[in-house]
Formats: structure tokens, sequence, C-alpha cells
């Protein structure tokens, strides 16, 4: 359908240009383009690039802020028609996204414009559309840059970069092109998380129980209920829907009810995970993933229990500081001296980062590492540690963990590494990230030019004197 649409308005330009140049005929061919509220620049396989596509692209990069490598009139066709040529291929390939993959994608986009401008209110006022209709207006762009995304971690995910070719690559760089290494820190934390009153656990409790009777009675349905009260944001929006998962993502207590539910017409009892209290229902099983529903919601912190948190915290630190016993060990423990270590065994509740001694740690794809640039860090724990000196403990203070709870912490900066010109000696996972993305680049670089060839391609005369980046589009 779409290659008629294009053949049409080929057409239809065809036509209108070898009109006869009587008045009357150049007027009638000045309607009927005029009648063409839009035009097809680029042709890539089956797919049209209109001209609209184009605009509406520079507009939004005006919008981010986004540049472009050249003449933005010609980069901007090819950088769509780039796009085209990854989509039909992740078509080929079988490549799929689920609806929670984007929604999470757009959840993050909302999130930083609203960050940027202000507030949600601000954004629409801005956007002049609602967050609902903003939401619908991503909603395919960015499920085809998923698309693209992973089409593009398939094409190079074999790649590999030995330590003979880090250090050859950096032996040829000139000193000008050696990277810069921002400043990184490692830091040990100790987390208390407040005590919650059983008074505030039970009203939670009888909320879902509430809500496992309304549909039961058949009053409202789970996933209304799950959009207008549950506090997972990402779920919530979905009607409570997580997409097929397996054990070993969800939490172990979630996963345990979950995996357990037999009917779709029944709702489970009341189950705790380190997210807060849960009612969940069976969607679907699929081998061994699930598909589920959920509500979550979490007890409140008082304002009382933050306080007396972070009043324990603060006594800890100073026992630290001072490197002295805290009361509770005195008399027990024979010792001469009190670390933060020591204080990490005896109060953080963090198991991530206890079993680390305090040490936090970040996830890269060469695995875990201890070393953290300032805006990789929890913004709470940034804001602490950005003016410590190595080795100083910070006064207790209150975030929100990964989890979604608010927690009370007291920080110690290890280590830090200053801004620095990369070395192969000190920094050569830095230098292998450099190469490994270079040949990345080159391999999807000569990928899209091989697909050109092979690619039906056709582009309006007015993009024939463009200087692109790929090469193969003009023939």
């Amino acid at each position: 359908m779409k290659r008629i649409a294009v053949i049409s308005v080929f057409a239809a330009v065809a036509c209108v240009a070898s009109v006869p140049q009587s008045s009357a005929a150049t007027a009638s061919a000045k309607d009927s383009l005029a009648s063409i509220v839009d035009e097809v620049i680029w042709v890539v396989g089956d797919e049209a690039i209109l001209k609209s596509d184009v605009e509406q692209l520079r507009l939004q990069a005006a919008q981010d802020g986004i540049r472009f490598k050249g003449n933005p009139d010609c980069a901007i066709p090819e950088q769509i028609a780039v796009q085209k040529l990854f989509l039909h291929q992740a078509a080929i390939d079988s490549i799929e996204v689920t609806e929670a993959e984007i929604s999470a994608g757009i959840d993050r986009q909302i999130e930083n414009w609203t960050q940027m401008i202000g507030s949600r209110e601000k954004l629409e006022e801005y956007k002049k559309q609602t967050i609902s209709q903003i939401r619908s207006s991503l909603h395919d762009d960015y499920r085809d840059r998923l698309m693209v995304q992973k089409m593009q971690e398939k094409l190079v995910e074999d790649i590999k970069v030995t330590p003979a070719e880090v250090r050859r690559f950096f032996k040829d760089l000139s000193p000008d092109s050696i990277p810069y290494v921002p400043t990184e820190v490692e830091v040990q934390i100790i987390t208390q998380t407040p005590r919650i009153a059983e008074e505030e656990i039970n009203r939670v409790k009888e909320e879902l129980r509430g809500y496992t009777d309304r549909v039961t009675k058949g009053e409202t349905s789970f996933q209304t209920l799950a959009r207008l009260y549950s506090e997972d944001p990402v779920s919530a929006r979905q009607g409570g829907e997580l997409d097929y998962t397996g054990r070993g993502v969800l939490d172990p207590a979630f996963a345990a009810v979950a995996f357990n539910l037999t009917d779709p017409t029944k709702i489970s009892k009341v189950v705790e995970s380190e997210f807060g209290f849960h009612i969940i229902q069976l969607i679907d099983k699929r081998g061994d993933k699930i598909k589920v529903r959920h509500i979550l919601r979490k007890p409140h912190v008082s304002d009382e229990a933050i306080e007396q948190s972070l009043a324990r915290l603060d006594t800890l630190a100073a026992d630290i500081v001072a490197d002295r016993l805290p009361i509770a060990l005195q008399g027990r423990v024979v010792a001469d001296h009190f670390t933060f270590e020591d204080g990490v065994a005896l109060a953080s509740d963090d198991k991530d980062t206890r079993n680390n001694h305090g040490l936090m740690s970040l996830l890269t794809e060469d695995g875990r590492t201890s070393r953290f640039r300032m805006q990789d860090l929890p913004q709470e724990v940034a804001r602490v540690v950005d003016t410590m000196q190595v080795g100083q403990v910070s006064r207790p203070f209150q975030m929100i963990n990964e989890k979604g709870k608010t927690v009370c912490a007291i920080a110690k900066l290890k280590n830090r590494t200053e801004g620095h010109k990369a070395t192969i000696t000190e920094d050569f996972q830095v230098m292998k990230d450099v190469v490994m993305a270079k040949r990345r680049e080159e391999i999807l670089h000569n990928w899209v030019v091989s697909k050109i060839k092979s690619t039906y391609v056709r582009v309006n005369p007015q993009y024939r004197d463009c200087e692109f980046e790929y090469e193969g589009w003009i023939r």
C-alpha cells in the first residue's frame, strides 16, 4: 500500500509538470500543486520519507537542542533513511520490543522533560498537549528507536577487542585525541530503613483486601484499581500489567506467590516484597515465564520514624569518627577501634552493600565496578559526597533507594580520582571502551553502506548535491 501511495504522488507531480504552458493550464497546474499538502522526498525500499517527516524531526531536534553533522537539509532525511534500513532488517530478523519497554522509555523521557521545565503542568502548557497525549504521540517513534537500537546491538554483539589492539590504538593517538576521564569516586554507605508502625502496615493490607473484595463482587476491574491506586508508576499505566517475566527477575516473595497462581479469575493474598505490599492476578503462563498484573501499595513512613533513624545514624557516625565502640558493644567486644566497616556490619540493613563492607557498586557492560562518576550516583549521595574529603564520614541524610523506599544513610568517601587525561596503565577499561565504540561504529557504518547497495532507493533531485555521511544514496 505504501508503494502505491509513493507511485501515486510521483505520478501526480509528473502529470502536473507535463501540462502545456497556457495560462489556463499553468493556473490549473498551480492549483494541483497547491492541493498536494505533502511531498515524498525519498523512497527506501517500500518506505516513503515525506517532507513533513523531515520538518517534524527538525522541530523536535530544535526543541531538544540536538545538532546535526553538516547541512541539516541533507543530514535529517539521511538519518530517517538510515533508520528505515535498520527497521526493515529488524522486521526480517523478527526483532521485538514490548509495551512495557516502550512505556518505561516514554516515562523516562517525560520525567527528563519535567525536570527541565519544572512541572508536568508547565510541560503540558509548553507542548500544548496533555501528558496522555504526549505519551501517545511519543509511542510509535520510541518503539522504532528501540527496534533500531536492538537491531544495532544484534549486529555488533560478537565484537571483541584484545589488550594488544587497545595498546596499539592508544599508541597511535595524538595527544589532543586522548579521552578525558571525568572525576570518579568510591563511596561506602550505611543505610537504615525507618521503622513503620504496625497500624500503618495493617491499614495498607486492609486497603488491598478491600480492592480484592471489590473485584470479586464485580464492582470494578483489577485494571481500573491498578490505574487509580497502584504505586508502581510504570505498570499502573498498563492496568498493573507486567509483561512475561522469569522467576529470577522478580522479587523472591512476589515470585513465590505469582508462580503458584493457577486461576486468572482469582486474586492472590497480600504479599510483602522489598517494594511494599501487593495483590497479584494471573494473566497467562508461557513456559518458565509468567504474565501477571499487580497493585502495589507502600506504607507511609512517619516523620517521627525518619527523625529516629537519623538520630541513630548520627550517633553511629560520631562513634566511627571518634573511633570508639558504641554503647551497645561496650563490654561485649574486645577491640581498640571502631571503623566504618564495623558500623556497616553492626547497623546497615542494605544487603547489597552490607556484604561488600558498605561499598556501593554499579553494574556495567563489563561487570560490576565500585568507581562512580558523580552523575551515576544517586542524587542524594552525590550531593553529600561532592564536597567531602577522602576518609570523611557524612552527617546522616534521607534518600529514596532503588526499591522506591525512604531510607536514612551516612556515607564515607573512600576514594576520589580527579578528572584527567586517560593513561593506558590506569584507565585501560576507558581506552578499551573507546576502541569498542570505534569498532562498533565502523561495523554499523559498513553495514549501512552495504544495505544501501542492496535496497531500492529513490532520492528527489534537490538532494543530489548533498554531502552524505553514507555513500550510495545517489545512483
